[in-house]
């Protein structure tokens, strides 16, 4: 069958043929075929570096303002980074860890608990990251900042008043309890601040707190990077 006089050619995209004489055979592609799967590859590594690959953007934490070091972290994060730091983040606002704290009305005890459990949630945390993504030089640097808000940013009071303070309050609040009277009726937050260098625990645990806060505020940050 022709063409109708006036009709466009059509278009061969690849063509096939065989030359009994030399036995050979030969493939041949259409220049437009050879651009389509070549733009084609193009865009998958580009969506590839979109999701999985580096952000254009340059992330830096300095470890002052978190209270852990002087060191300034810099580092380009993807999408599996932000993840991470989204359940950080998560954490952080669900739990008094990284809210301000009101020694008028917040039992330090329950605020040592939440810390505790905090310990716990990051380990598994990070436990959970796939070992191809903490090959990452950017997923390394999260995961070691988030060790060292444990080991340098949080351990050092806990070790320092935590066990003081838990013996402490538990013998207080057992003698108001056993007051045969009923002389005194103490709330947790008043018995709390009759404990022997009361101010000094105070200002260390706001201290540590003010770290977390901004802590918390780096990984929302991190979250919302464009």
């Amino acid at each position: 069958m022709t063409a109708a006089a006036g009709a466009p050619s059509p278009v061969s995209l690849f063509s096939l043929s065989w030359g009994p004489g030399s036995w050979s055979l030969s493939l041949q592609f259409s220049p437009w075929l050879v651009a389509a799967f070549a733009a084609a590859i193009v865009l998958l590594i580009l969506l590839r570096w979109r999701v999985w690959g580096l952000s254009l953007k340059t992330f830096e934490i300095d470890q002052a303002e978190i209270g852990i070091g002087n060191q300034k972290l810099t580092f380009k994060p993807n999408l599996a980074d932000r993840q991470i730091a989204y359940a950080i983040w998560v954490e952080l606002s669900t739990r008094k860890i990284g809210l301000p704290l009101d020694f008028d009305n917040d039992v330090i005890s329950e605020i040592y608990d939440s810390w505790y459990s905090y310990f716990s949630v990051t380990r598994d945390l990070i436990k959970g990251i796939p070992v191809s993504q903490i090959r990452r030089e950017s997923t390394q640097a999260i995961i070691t900042l988030s060790i060292e808000v444990l080991n340098q940013g949080m351990r050092p009071h806990l070790t320092r008043w935590q066990a003081r303070f838990r013996h402490w309050y538990e013998r207080q609040t057992k003698r108001y309890d056993s007051d045969p009277a009923g002389a005194q009726v103490l709330d947790p937050q008043q018995i709390q601040s009759e404990f022997p260098n009361y101010p000094e625990l105070k200002s260390d645990m706001e201290r540590v707190n003010q770290g977390l806060i901004r802590y918390r505020q780096k990984m929302y940050e991190l979250v919302m990077q464009s």
